[in-house]
């Protein structure tokens, strides 16, 4: 068993590695699910066979030496060298590939079950959503409010509330699953998106803004115009540059259900299919969202961002977000 202990520690660490050196994408949650079986197994293993043998074989040791002192006992012999009590606690220790399996279940249980149905932690890798979040925010997502999901597979087993426009959410990436991206909800099953000249408009309407004067980005170094986005019930602030206007050109995308958006180019205006959702980031001219790759379907929502936990560069970022 130390053998094999030792080979599933070698697979992981191969697994790890070509992971962080871009070999191959990561699937954490798969990871964690993998994890809690192999180590599930070695904790009812060591529960049913590998402890009760050990005790027995204490349980043993404590029989042999108490009949051995009642022989000396009739002798004569009251003093006898040996300590039983180091024997038996030798007998009763968990050896190291239980300590690094079976006794690792427990933690990796309870993380796999907060991660999978509670809350989940990421970081915020590009700038698409400044001035909302920044690089190198490190997030908490609800993993409950859009329905309790099975873990891996992400399927809906019990529905709770569903998006709504505003909300910051995380997602699987449509064009590649095993990524996750973060945006905010625009438009819902049904709705009309337009966004043209860099105007949004739903369903005919005009989102209202008001300007907020600039935005400095201290990755990029340079100040962005930023506005106040009323969007559904939801104030929040998005950057917009007019000399930075992004260029469609003819239509070219063969995202699904593409034949819902017309591009123009001055923009795009698509018709959210039933049970899709279309996303946009809040640095509205350095985004690639829905304009771009289509819309997001029901089964690839992770969560509902709601609160930034840290950011080591600005502790100041620290709070929910809007």
């Amino acid at each position: 068993m130390s053998s094999l202990t030792g080979a599933l520690y070698g697979v992981l660490i191969v697994y790890l590695g070509g992971w962080f050196l871009g070999f191959w994408t990561g699937d954490f949650a798969l990871l964690l699910f993998v994890l809690t079986l192999v180590t599930s197994a070695f904790w009812l293993a060591e529960r049913l066979h590998f402890k009760p043998r050990r005790e027995a074989a204490a349980a043993a040791l404590e029989r042999q030496t108490a009949a051995r002192r009642a022989e000396l006992d009739k002798l004569g012999i009251e003093k006898v060298d040996g300590d039983v009590a180091e024997a038996r606690a030798r007998l009763l220790m968990q050896p190291w590939w239980l300590d690094w399996t079976a006794g690792l279940f427990p933690v990796i249980l309870v993380v796999f079950l907060l991660r999978s149905f509670l809350f989940e932690p990421f970081k915020i890798p590009s700038g698409s959503m400044i001035p909302t979040l920044l690089v190198g925010d490190l997030i908490l997502v609800n993993k409950f409010d859009y329905g309790i999901r099975l873990p891996v597979i992400n399927k809906k087993i019990i529905a709770v509330h569903e998006p709504q426009r505003g909300d910051v959410m995380v997602f699987r990436y449509p064009l590649d699953p095993r990524e996750d991206y973060i945006k905010r909800v625009v438009g819902l099953p049904g709705d009309v998106v337009t966004y043209n000249d860099q105007k949004l408009t739903i369903n005919g309407k005009p989102v209202a803004t008001q300007p907020l004067g600039e935005f400095y980005d201290d990755d990029s170094l340079r100040y962005s115009p930023m506005f106040m986005e009323h969007l559904g019930k939801v104030e929040h602030k998005i950057l917009v540059d007019p000399k930075r206007q992004a260029y469609y050109g003819p239509d070219p995308h063969t995202f699904p259900l593409h034949q819902n958006c017309t591009y123009t180019v001055d923009g795009v205006t698509c018709k959210v299919p039933p049970g899709h959702y279309f996303m946009m980031g809040d640095n509205r001219d350095n985004s690639q969202d829905s304009r771009y790759w289509g819309f997001v379907p029901d089964a690839n929502i992770v969560g509902k961002a709601f609160f930034v936990w840290m950011n080591f560069s600005d502790l100041g970022r620290i709070g929910p977000i809007h």
